[in-house]
């Protein structure tokens, strides 16, 4: 087996990531459910969900299944939920009768936060599964105070505050490592100089690290890690300290970098010290956070309710519980060929193809010509039915990106792509097969003006699963099972898990020249506001920490990812 440890480092990272864990909940729940579609029920034959999850034991002797995940972000992130999850029920050993001061004294305590209706209807449904497992009748159906979906999705929709707030999914006590200490807000926690040495500072380095190493030792085989970080504030320099050190300790284990970012932490600032400090942030952030990775994808739009991506969707930017949704679901989707079993020679090849670990994609994309390891990230949210070879209404014509300041529409000879389709219905409804999804791609290429240079692609039939606490983030054209009508479904105008069931997806990450712009613009202000005579943001970068010797290091290493890529920059020094 190929173990893959994950990797969530600030707010919005785990946002995405509980929406994340909640699509591998859902589909290990329809796994094992006699009445679920048997596209869900047969997935275990070619997907090996332990490539994501360990097994563990209770000291009560009780079997756990819990996501192979280390999760940071501030104190108090956790909602309702204890930092060492309800799984295992861990608590302090230290004797509670112990007094070593007789003077007076006074205790100050904060009342614990409520869970909401989600999470109450969760602890209910795990205390009849226990009373049933008992042997107890639990007279559910006479209880007046059943806790009804469809307030459960309201509650969801107007209130969510953490990103507990919908996690479906029990954790190991490992997994949530709080920062202690930090008495600040997201608001005061925005730039890259509040970040430093927050990782190294006490002994926070020594125990985050170890909590990875409890993880990655009792793997046989690590493929890699999947590290998501918000790098828009403070937390992208703890990221890039953690990096290092695990570059440092896992010298040949590939990391596969998400950057994210939510709609809000594009706002304009309102004044120019403000606007220099995020434009250097962005600069600094990339060039360190790329220092450590074999791959890295910048993820989240400016404006996601307004972008090409969210055509069939009704999200709502001022909410990451929405925007979440979605990139959570490309990473899923993105994250589908590393857990499938390779052909055998008794495999059935008429139910999956592509299967691919962590390392493939990083040579298949970082380790061609160009050597470019910043990737675009591409999805089709739902994937539309596989048709013929009009471009517009095929997967290739609605795969629209999820990175930032790119060049769209351009056509880029070299390009190599890892494409993902999976759950990809047929012009009848029926969930298409290897051939039919592989003959539309091929067919769109020979009739496109371009195409790139090399293409993989993945395919199996097991869409995307809507778990209840889902956002209510679909169109009126998307039915119960990612259908795209031609009309409006009566009713809301936004649908969520109660309306659509399953989608299929399709995503993509491509190595292209599109990705310029984004490299040309940190460069550009990297030099223009920290680096040049007289830049003014020279006090800035010192009170950060940063010296000119190592601003002038990650100008040389912004300078040669866009010399790697610019075809201008390449022909003028061929001409030379």
């Amino acid at each position: 087996m190929r173990e893959l440890v994950t990797v969530q480092v600030g707010g919005f990272a785990n946002f995405i990531g509980s929406h994340f864990w909640n699509f591998q909940d859902e589909l290990l729940g329809l796994a094992g459910d006699p009445d679920s579609d048997p596209v869900f029920k047969n997935q275990n034959q070619y997907v090996n969900m332990d490539t994501l999850y360990r097994s563990g034991e209770t000291h009560q002797g009780v079997q756990t299944y819990t996501p192979r995940l280390l999760s940071i972000d501030y104190q108090g992130s956790l909602g309702s939920m204890s930092s060492s999850g309800a799984l295992y029920n861990e608590s302090s050993s230290a004797p509670s009768n112990v007094s070593t001061w007789t003077g007076n004294f006074s205790t100050y305590a904060s009342e614990p936060l409520k869970k909401n209706l989600f999470l109450q209807s969760l602890y209910e449904e795990e205390q009849e599964n226990l009373r049933l497992s008992n042997g107890i009748s639990s007279g559910k159906n006479d209880n007046p105070t059943e806790i009804q979906d469809q307030d459960i999705v309201e509650c969801l929709e107007n209130h969510v505050q953490y990103w507990t707030d919908f996690s479906k999914v029990h954790y190991h006590p490992q997994s949530l490592y709080e920062l202690n200490g930090l008495w600040m807000n997201s608001t005061e926690f925005d730039n890259y100089g509040i970040g430093r040495d927050i990782f190294s500072g006490g002994l926070r380095g020594e125990e985050i690290s170890e909590r990875l190493r409890f993880f990655v030792e009792e793997c046989d085989h690590i493929q890699g890690f999947q590290f998501i970080v918000d790098d828009s504030g403070g937390f992208s320099p703890i990221a890039a300290d953690f990096l290092e050190s695990i570059a440092d300790e896992y010298t040949n284990t590939p990391v596969l970098l998400y950057t994210v970012r939510a709609p809000g932490s594009h706002m304009n600032p309102t004044s120019r010290k403000q606007k220099i400090s995020r434009s250097l942030h962005d600069a600094l952030s990339f060039s360190r956070l790329s220092s450590f990775c074999k791959l890295i994808v910048p993820v989240g739009l400016p404006l996601l309710s307004t972008s090409k991506a969210s055509k069939f969707l009704c999200i709502k930017d001022e909410k990451p519980y929405h925007s979440s949704a979605l990139y959570a679901a490309a990473l899923h989707s993105i994250s589908v060929p590393f857990r499938m079993e390779p052909l055998g020679p008794a495999a059935d090849s008429y139910n999956f193809s592509g299967a691919v670990d962590v390392n493939g994609v990083v040579q298949m994309l970082a380790g061609q010509a160009r050597q470019n390891m910043v990737t675009i990230l591409d999805a089709a949210m739902p994937a539309p039915p596989i048709t013929g070879k009009q471009v517009e209404h095929s997967l290739l014509g609605n795969l629209h990106p999820l990175t930032p300041e790119i060049a769209e529409d351009l056509e880029d000879m070299q390009a190599v792509e890892s494409m993902n389709v999976h759950g990809a219905l047929g012009s009848g409804g029926h969930y298409a097969s290897i051939s039919e999804v592989t003959d539309s791609v091929n067919a769109v290429y020979e009739n496109a003006l371009s195409r790139p240079k090399f293409c993989h692609l993945s395919v199996s039939p097991c869409p995307l699963p809507i778990p209840l606490p889902f956002p209510k983030i679909f169109g009126s054209l998307v039915g119960q099972h990612g259908e795209l009508f031609s009309s409006p479904v009566p009713g809301s105008s936004s649908r969520g898990s109660l309306d659509v069931h399953s989608i299929p997806m399709a995503t993509r990450l491509r190595s292209s020249t599109a990705v310029l712009p984004f490299l040309e613009n940190r460069l550009a202000n990297l030099r223009r506001l920290g680096i040049q005579q007289g830049a003014p943001g020279t006090e800035l970068f010192t009170s950060w920490g940063f010296g000119k010797d190592e601003l002038e290091d990650m100008e040389e290493t912004l300078s040669k990812m866009v010399t790697t890529l610019d075809d201008r920059a390449q022909l003028s020094s061929d001409s030379d």
